[in-house]
């Protein structure tokens, strides 16, 4: 679980933990893990949005989130349970699976997804006060909920939403074969014969085969079971009237399985078969024979969905640890002092398994010539695979992870004594040392890319940096008490950081907080933030892999004309027989690090106002603005297929197969696309804030309301090139997430001068219009949720708390399956959007 203020992606926000650092989160990630936080533990959380680099350092361009936790005196224990419940009547795409002949649920799913908890905290002061420990322990488990038990996901949708899809890699084999001609002493790639078998074992040749697709949602989970686990605790004491030592410990396991669709062969290799090959039947040479006659050596793709086996999990472990020990207190009556030292670790581990092993399915198919004896892999017959064929095809790969981070820091902060007739300047300087290393060492399998379901292979990653730096803060009261100036002050920031790989950068920020008086507050401040580089995007070794969207040349209507996708390296022939497309919106692309990467810079501009007309109301208003230049992201695979198409860039990126120009099958059709330093983003809004409250029918009144309206949100991947620019505010599409112009969470609480207390909340986001060249959305309309809870105290030492989550069930827009793919899973999309459909919970909390 991640934290993504803006919209800007995790990795442009700083999670801080009691206003210090916290470690990557495990597996496959450099970004923070908050389900290490322990909600049980927590005080309050401080969100400050905009650049906050000068305070805080590198990573907070969107902002910082700091977890506060609290200590207690005495014991607290929490039993908690929850559930999912969705009505299944999504007639649009159960009339598509009707049309396809797939199963899907109906009615009332039942509760489902259910998890439990058990939380306890206790506490304790000691020595007169002087000292308090506090120590918790959490257990949380949660049940898997598969695709197929929600109507909505029970199918892929296509890439125009407008049927059910799927794979061509099916039960019953796809083959795509070439044959060898003797003459020239190569395959010709541009006599393909693209068929299925049919069941007498011949091959087709009616054009069947374009559909036999296989349903490959039902098996995938839509939420993962889980198994979580933490302690820790925190310790205060007052040493002297100078010193308080204090000590923070925190432990986090988790042990998860990912589920997804059967593996298979997914036309990753070319095999080499004769046409004596002892696993044809007779029906199926004789195909052959009628098709290419006198050729006796073919090539071989093939696509077969091993629904014989298990569906491919990857089993998750991780576990961290975090401790904290320092020393902090007054110098005298105008400085106090903070020293601590600061070490975490995580480690990981991956165990994938049900996946085909290449070397084992070349050797099962006879490709080398030998007899597979026991071993063979019968896919050239009907139905002929059994469990215990696919079973000898198995591989298991693993990785384990490890990340750690450490760091020294010192902060002194005062009164200067000295400063305008408003009052003395107020400071802060302090300096950080910390080191962060990753280490993620993938097997021979994991590393080679042997398993045929991984899309490519998956290298070992490691790295290291350390960073050292100096900041310096203040506080410069300007106005005090004065007409239309009850308090004016000016804040300033600077920070100078020196890091191992990037060298150095300089933060600042300046601000001004107005007080015209106890009615009107205006405030403003900028920014200058950096991110720089994390260890993937340095580090990480390039290495085929799958992205998500559409090959503008290939298919029967292609996006792009001749001229255009010769640039693209398509030959004459291979346009003439058409570029094979994929039904599954999946292609290759070429990723990796870059060594030489730099900081990106961003500077952020706010402006606000609060108004307090009566003390019952508050209301607030705040512009900001946030461009970052120097953006360390990917160009985008499309965008390069674009560029290349239309105006001939990028032309040298794109690597189309030998065989018929496609950018799937097997791994040698790819697009290049690495991290760089070369795009934009230029992001402007506003924030808008309510609350109030009035005494009345026997109870207290509280109404809030939170909302922000996008102005825009522009990304220019190339910024040499303004062509490339696009607007994501109230838009999706393969390239922006979908982001709603207006969003806003709206609550009222009735708080009776009893036992209890009732909220409700409505949860709403603006309609969002899909940006393509087909139609691709089936529903992004304007979405409320309603949500509405009790908590109820008696016995004077217990609370009972309750609440239902979408009430009225409603289900999450479906999306076709390129932007499924890209922005989430199972045809919606995750994020915000209640996927599930109605949450049920409810917990128990007893105070001793």
């Amino acid at each position: 679980a991640t934290l993504d203020l803006r919209g800007l992606g995790p990795k442009r926000t700083l999670v801080l933990l009691n206003g210090r650092r916290m470690q990557p989160g495990g597996t496959d990630t450099v970004e923070v893990d908050v389900n290490q936080i322990p909600a049980s533990m927590l005080e309050r959380v401080e969100v400050l949005t905009g650049g906050a680099s000068a305070v805080y350092g590198s990573d907070a361009v969107a902002g910082v989130v700091n977890f506060i936790m609290r200590k207690v005196n005495g014991v607290e224990v929490t039993l908690g349970s929850s559930a999912y419940q969705h009505n299944n009547d999504n007639k649009y795409i159960e009339g598509l699976m009707d049309d396809a002949g797939y199963d899907y649920p109906t009615g009332s799913s039942g509760l489902d997804g259910q998890a439990y908890n058990i939380d306890v905290v206790a506490g304790k002061d000691f020595d007169e006060g002087k000292g308090n420990a506090t120590f918790y322990a959490t257990w949380r488990k949660n049940k898997a909920v598969l695709e197929s038990q929600r109507d909505y996901s029970a199918c892929a949708l296509s890439q125009d939403g407008k049927s059910c899809s799927g794979s061509y890699n099916s039960p019953n084999p796809n083959f795509d074969i070439f044959p060898y001609d003797s003459a020239t002493g190569e395959y010709d790639y541009a006599d393909e014969f693209w068929t299925m078998l049919n069941p007498d074992g011949s091959l087709d040749t009616t054009g069947a085969a374009d559909d036999n697709v296989y349903n490959y949602a039902p098996a995938n989970y839509f939420q993962r079971p889980d198994t979580r686990w933490s302690a820790g605790g925190i310790l205060n004491l007052d040493i002297t009237p100078h010193a308080t030592a204090y000590m923070e410990v925190s432990s986090f396991n988790d042990h998860t399985e990912a589920q997804i669709a059967y593996s298979g062969t997914f036309f990753a290799q070319e095999y080499h078969l004769s046409l004596d090959n002892p696993l044809f039947p007779a029906a199926f040479r004789q195909s052959l024979e009628e098709r290419y006659p006198g050729v006796t050596d073919f090539a071989f793709y093939i696509g077969k969905r091993n629904t014989e086996g298990e569906p491919r999990v990857e089993i998750l472990d991780h576990t961290s640890f975090r401790i904290v020990g320092g020393v902090k207190g007054p110098i005298n009556d105008s400085w106090n002092y903070d020293v601590s030292y600061l070490k975490a670790q995580t480690s990981s581990s991956s165990t994938y398994e049900n996946d085909f092993l290449t070397t084992a399915v070349a050797t099962a198919i006879d490709s080398d010539g030998a007899v597979c004896g026991d071993n063979c892999y019968n896919v050239f017959t009907y139905d002929g695979v059994t469990a215990s064929e696919a079973a000898a095809l198995y591989a298991t790969a693993n990785s384990s992870n490890i990340t750690s981070l450490q760091s020294v820091s010192g902060t002194v902060n005062g009164d200067l004594g000295v400063g305008l007739p408003a009052g003395d300047i107020s400071v802060a300087a302090g300096a950080e040392w910390r080191a962060e290393k990753y280490q993620d060492i993938r097997d021979y399998v994991y590393a080679a890319g042997l398993l045929l379901g991984q899309g490519g292979a998956r290298p070992s990653l490691t790295g290291s940096y350390n960073v050292s730096e100096v900041y310096g803060e203040s506080d410069i009261p300007l106005l005090a008490d004065k007409p239309f100036a009850k308090n004016l002050t000016m804040n300033l920031a600077l920070r100078y950081t020196d890091h191992s790989i990037t060298g150095g950068s300089t933060t600042y920020r300046a601000g001004l907080d107005w007080n015209t008086n106890d009615i009107l507050r205006v405030r403003t401040t900028f920014n200058r933030a950096i991110r720089s580089p994390n260890i993937e995007e340095l580090f990480y070794v390039n290495n085929v892999q799958l992205w998500e969207g559409t090959d503008g040349c290939a298919g029967d209507s292609p996006v792009y004309n001749q001229e255009q996708c010769a640039r693209t390296g398509v030959t004459a022939a291979e346009w003439a027989n058409g570029v094979p497309d994929n039904p599954a919106g999946q292609y290759n692309e070429e990723a990796g690090g870059n060594i030489n990467l730099k900081p990106e810079k961003a500077n952020t501009f706010t402006f606000g106002v609060v108004v307090q007309p009566t003390q019952k109301l508050n209301l607030s208003l705040d512009y900001w603005g946030i461009k970052i230049d120097n953006t360390i992201d990917t160009i985008g695979s499309e965008l390069i297929m674009e560029l290349c198409a239309t105006k001939g860039e990028l032309c040298d990126l794109i690597h189309r197969s030998s065989t018929d120009g496609n950018l799937w099958r097997g791994l040698d059709g790819y697009i290049t696309n690495t991290y760089q330093n070369i795009g934009t983003q230029k992001w402007a809004g506003l924030d808008f804030a309510a609350a109030y409250w009035l005494d009345a029918l026997q109870g207290t009144w509280n109404f809030n309301v939170n909302g922000t309206y996008t102005m825009e949100k522009k990304t220019t991947p190339i910024a040499d090139e303004p062509d490339t620019e696009y607007e994501c505010a109230g838009k999706a599409s393969t390239s922006c997430y979908p982001s709603p112009k207006w969003r806003h969470t709206a609550s009222v609480t009735y708080q009776s001068h009893e036992f209890w207390s009732a909220t409700a909340r409505w949860r709403f986001f603006s309609k969002v219009d899909y940006v393509g060249d087909t139609d691709k959305i089936v529903d992004l309309g304007a979405t409320s949720y309603i949500d509405l809870s009790g908590e109820f105290k008696f016995l004077r030492n217990q609370t009972l708390s309750i609440g239902v989550n979408n009430v009225f069930d409603k289900e999450p827009p479906l999306v076709a399956s390129d932007l499924s793919g890209a922005w989430g899973n199972a045809n919606t999309i995750v994020g915000y959007y209640d996927t599930l459909g109605r949450f049920l919970y409810a917990d128990w909390k007893i105070k001793f």
